[in-house]
């Protein structure tokens, strides 16, 4: 159930843009202003909001981005208020809608904020029979672990369970505990009173407090601190939550799914992962295999894509053409269902009229092993070069490269960087703090600027 929060007058046309969502089965909030808003936003939580024009917008992002509240903003009022429809689209608002309200807009703009389709794109016999493995655990209350590599929609997956679960009226509330540090990751899901730290202006539930009755995703738990996963399973254990600076843990009822692309037995073998808290999440396990192993999937996932990014392009919905057909099959498609997304996307754009042809498909070139050729100087002299090359340094100022030029590789993506370096998020965080403080330029995460998080989009995706 997608939890609507209006910011505004319910007494004319934004009342009916209300009534319309209730119809549809939102669970609604409401404010009469901006300052009240932020205050449900904080608390309870949200997963779109409708504000109207008359109110600061710009303001009412600025400060959910402030307090790292990822939840989309949409403007409303009348057409003759294009001015400020601009002004809030500039300043980070998701959309614009006009009033007096549309039926079909608002239905649509609940199902983006909802997330995926009731059902994952699938045609696959794995894909079959996982899904009716994940419908069957559903409906109990123990907590899922699922596994697979990046990018295969694991908090797809995790949502199809949420909706045929008994709790599927309640809120389904995602974290990722790789998106952020280990000081504000603890405060995002155990929540904090006014005054426990420095920047808490005001009381504020945590995850757990806002998925009460419902799901909570923890997607990549694998790169949680002990410290954290030691009070994560004490929450779990007791149903209840201490808040950062609270005098009274706080009763829950929530249901835990998470998710890693890591192999956590190995994980609790190599002593990164509480073993206790292993066996507590893995009560049933779910593994997503990666698309080369459901080749059914992908022409109706690559199919799927390409009706969607046409409607919101504007465009028309062309077929694939065989030789396209062809290479969408072959494709290893390392970086799995993400990767054919943007693929598809990019090639609705570049397309031609009639169909979407091969000079419209671009594919990242996979990685392949080459033979030496005979001129090629024998592998102990090859490997000996560059060594060489690094006499005369400190391993400090060579870690330090290596570190920095993956992250560059990886266009900033932390968790990615970490796994090709073989070495954790903290760890990364910890030598990427120290490099800033060296007046180093680090690479931002994607998705920011360089001066913080641009306030846009909520962030999604396993």
């Amino acid at each position: 159930m997608t939890r609507l929060l209006i910011i505004g007058g319910l007494e004319g046309e934004l009342g009916a843009a209300a009534r319309i969502a209730t119809a549809r089965g939102a669970q609604l909030r409401h404010a009469e202003g901006v300052t009240g808003g932020m205050a449900i936003a904080r608390g309870e939580g949200a997963d779109l909001i409708l504000c109207d024009l008359r109110h600061d917008v710009p303001w009412l992002v600025q400060a959910l981005a402030a307090e790292r509240i990822a939840c989309p903003v949409v403007a409303c009022g009348r057409d003759a208020d294009g001015d400020a429809a601009v002004r809030a689209i500039q300043a980070g608002a998701k959309e614009f809608l006009p009033l007096p309200p549309d039926a079909d807009l608002i239905a649509a703009m609940l199902a983006a904020a909802a997330g995926e389709p009731d059902a994952p794109i699938h045609a696959d016999p794995v894909m079959v029979a996982l899904l009716a493995r994940a419908a069957m655990v559903a409906r109990a209350d123990a907590s899922i672990l699922i596994g697979g590599e990046s990018g295969t929609g694991k908090e797809v997956l995790a949502r199809y369970i949420h909706r045929h679960s008994r709790r599927a009226r309640g809120p389904f509330v995602a974290l990722n505990c790789a998106a952020l540090p280990e000081s504000l990751l603890e405060s995002e899901l155990f929540g904090h009173e006014k005054g426990a730290f420095s920047g808490a202006v005001a009381a504020r539930r945590g995850k757990f407090e806002q998925a009460d009755g419902g799901t909570l995703l923890l997607d990549e738990i694998g790169e949680m601190d002990p410290r954290l996963q030691a009070k994560l399973l004490r929450t779990i254990q007791e149903r209840e939550v201490d808040r950062l600076g609270g005098q009274a843990p706080v009763k829950i009822d929530v249901r835990i799914l998470c998710a890693s692309h890591r192999n956590l037995a190995e994980e609790v073998a190599a002593g990164r992962f509480r073993e206790d808290l292993f066996f507590r999440l893995n009560v049933i396990g779910l593994r997503l295999p990666p698309l080369r192993e459901r080749l059914g999937d992908i022409l109706p996932l690559a199919e799927h894509f390409s009706a969607r990014y046409a409607a919101a392009n504007g465009l028309p919905n062309r077929p694939f053409a065989p030789q396209v057909r062809a290479a969408l099959l072959t494709h290893p498609w390392a970086g799995n269902v993400r990767e054919l997304e943007n693929a598809v996307h990019r090639a609705v754009l570049l397309a031609g009229e009639d169909e979407i042809g091969p000079e419209a498909l671009e594919l990242a070139a996979p990685r392949r092993r080459e033979a030496p050729s005979p001129e090629a100087e024998p592998p102990a002299a090859a490997a000996a070069a560059p060594v060489t090359a690094l006499v005369g340094r400190t391993v400090e100022s060579v870690e330090r490269d290596l570190i920095l030029e993956t992250l560059g590789h990886c266009l900033g993506n932390r968790t990615r960087a970490a796994e090709i370096l073989g070495i954790s998020i903290r760890t990364l965080r910890n030598k990427l703090h120290d490099y800033r403080a060296a007046g180093l330029t680090v690479p931002p995460v994607p998705g920011q600027g360089p001066f913080g998080a641009f306030p846009a989009d909520a962030l999604r995706g396993a």
